[in-house]
């Protein structure tokens, strides 16, 4: 079960993702935080003013999820490449399909301009981004331009060229002028270029000459220069970002890496489709504590992509694994079409395999946190009780209950924990056949002479066939039973296994005088329990199984009218009259002794009715 408060414990200080899901695992909102851990967090706190819609959100959430990012802007680009894939119902400002922009060279040209662009289309023009503003991308085509002396018309070069005057750009020195054929092809070609190397990540250059030229002008005291240079020096540094989230190559491709912890191996997915970070998913890998990671990642690439319709065209691991050559043969006949296997060492496409590596990483670490907290509440609670009641070994725990309708028709219950866990296989249930009222200890006696009896007679005949109790249902006897009562009970329990020769520890619960479990009543001695502790909190998790699973049998007896009362039978008496006798009397016994005087001052009977019940009753006693 997903426990909010536990979970938001472990939200990391990082950017990132976070996704909001219903119950079931539906997306309702995408978001994005430079901090998790604070951003979800709030969703949680008490109202602060969100509104209803948001208001709304908040009670469909049932889990969240997130993936971990190395910047905001990354953040920002992968919150809206998962908006696009999830189409989430409470991501309202985003419904008008606003996507980021990016930086486009259209090589498709002879003489390539750098344009903005909202759409990255398969076309043969080279795309830069996305980027997370719009004005910083704006800033940074205009600076390029300037800078490499770019054409900006969109006159088709070369057929437009000397049709026309050179456009003012030329005049002021921002233009080779290509469309007056002032510049070859070659030399316009190495301009491009030198703009591309830019946008690829050689920014240095370029931020060096507007930081000198921006403290040039500070010098002179031209202070407006000053500021415009240092914007436009802001806005080149904001654009120069590497991008890991977007591929602008726009192929498909799958993301793997793993965190390994002794036995336990996570391996993360990241699913890229048409260049875009659309999905993720982790796998368990088992039997690894030997394996290098080279090769439990060869071993997950041949099973999982044995097993999945689609195969991508590049698959990006996070170390080299062995029969490489190999499996991509394997993987580009089963695609008709070549798949590759990478292992990149730098740039965005190793920056992407490292995040998915943390993120891996992240999921291990808590996969081992929430282990051990599963340990502490069974193996550890079983020990805090064995040791509470100073006995050796305690592994099986059985426990019983009663439930019947104001005594009518009663039924048992016993439910079994191994190491801290219910074992739902070993459940049984009796119909109590030799008890007519409500007498819990006789109740308890029958189930528990059957329940032993019926083991020792399994145990008789798995022993003829050289069996072990493993092979019986009822056979293997607990190591602790558990009573609901306190004294009463395990006295009850004490007397029956004592009359079939057994030695089993018997313990109860022993309540105050608001019902509320004090103490465990063990040989006699009431022994104090932390109510805090985890030893405690099992006993009442295996209290309140064992009362459930004993209504539920007695509900499903109901439904199916599987249990008849002998009320049942009375002449002119239906399920009201029934059931007003049940609530008006504490047992069957106060009803065959009941006059009909008494009866009739039952609102839902008359004379005729509580005469009829009181003939009843008398007929059966002749």
């Amino acid at each position: 079960m997903f426990d909010v408060k536990e979970e938001l414990k472990k939200l990391p200080n990082s950017p990132g993702v976070y996704i909001m899901r219903d119950a079931a695992g539906g997306v309702l909102y995408v978001g994005k935080a430079i901090n998790l851990h604070n951003r979800v967090r709030s969703y949680f706190r008490a109202n602060v003013g969100r509104g209803p819609a948001i208001d709304k959100m908040i009670s469909l959430i049932d889990h969240f999820e997130y993936i971990v990012t190395d910047s905001e802007l990354e953040a920002l680009v992968l919150e809206n490449n998962l908006i696009k894939e999830y189409s989430p119902k409470y991501n309202t400002l985003l419904k008008d399909d606003k996507t980021y922009p990016y930086i486009k060279v259209t090589l498709g040209e002879e003489y390539p301009r750098v344009m903005f662009s909202r759409t990255m289309k398969k076309d043969k023009s080279k795309y830069f981004g996305p980027y997370s503003s719009a004005a910083a991308v704006k800033d940074t085509i205009e600076l390029l331009n300037k800078i490499y002396m770019l054409r900006t018309c969109n006159r088709s070069l070369p057929r437009d060229i000397g049709l026309e005057r050179p456009c003012l750009n030329y005049h002021i020195g921002q233009c080779t002028a290509p469309c007056q054929g002032y510049v070859s092809k070659e030399e316009y070609a190495a301009q491009v270029d030198g703009a591309m190397e830019f946008l690829s990540g050689n920014y240095k250059p370029v931020l060096k000459d507007l930081e000198d030229k921006m403290k040039e002008a500070a010098e002179h005291l031209e202070f407006e220069e000053a500021a415009r240079l240092r914007d436009l020096f802001a806005s080149v540094k904001s654009v120069s970002q590497k991008q890991k989230i977007t591929d602008t190559e726009g192929d498909d491709k799958d993301v793997i890496a793993m965190s390994k912890d002794k036995d336990d191996v996570v391996v993360q997915v990241f699913f890229v489709r048409d260049g875009k970070l659309i999905g993720r998913e982790h796998y368990y890998m088992t039997h690894v504590s030997e394996d290098a990671p080279g090769l439990i990642l060869q071993e997950f690439v041949k099973q999982f992509y044995a097993g999945t319709p689609f195969l991508p065209r590049e698959i990006m691991l996070q170390h080299e694994i062995e029969d490489a050559e190999l499996i991509e043969k394997w993987l580009s006949d089963r695609r008709g079409g070549k798949v590759y296997i990478k292992v990149p060492k730098v740039g965005t496409k190793e920056k992407l395999v490292e995040m998915a590596a943390r993120n891996a990483e992240i999921i291990l670490t808590q996969d081992r946190e929430k282990l051990k907290r599963e340990e502490g509440r069974t193996i550890g609670a079983v020990k805090e009780i064995a040791k509470l009641l100073g006995l050796d070994n305690v592994e099986r725990m059985e426990a019983f209950d009663i439930s019947n309708t104001n005594g009518f028709e009663n039924v048992a219950s016993m439910v079994v924990f191994e190491k801290g866990k219910p074992k739902k296989s070993d459940y049984r249930k009796f119909r109590i056949k030799t008890v007519a009222g409500p007498d819990d200890y006789a109740c308890m006696r029958e189930a528990l002479t059957r329940r032993f009896t019926h083991g020792m007679e399994e145990n008789e005949e798995l022993s003829k066939k050289n069996l072990g109790a493993e092979y019986g249902s009822f056979s293997k006897f607990p190591d602790l039973l558990l009573m609901d009562g306190g004294r009463g009970q395990v006295n009850i329990a004490l007397e029956v296994l004592g009359e079939l020769g057994l030695n089993v520890p018997v313990c109860g619960m022993v309540k105050d005088d608001f019902h509320r479990t004090r103490g465990i009543y063990f040989n006699n001695v009431e022994l104090p329990i932390d109510i805090h502790s985890e030893g405690f909190k099992l006993v009442t998790r295996i209290q309140d199984e064992a009362h459930r699973f004993a209504i539920e049998y007695h509900k499903s007896l109901r439904s199916k009218t599987q249990v008849k009362s002998i009320l049942d039978d009375i002449p002119g008496i239906g399920p009201a009259r029934r059931k007003a006798l049940m609530r008006h009397f504490e047992n069957l016994s106060d009803i065959k002794n009941a006059t009909a005087e008494e009866i009739a001052t039952i609102p839902e009977f008359n004379t005729k009715a509580a005469e009829a019940v009181v003939e009843f009753f008398r007929a059966k006693q002749g």
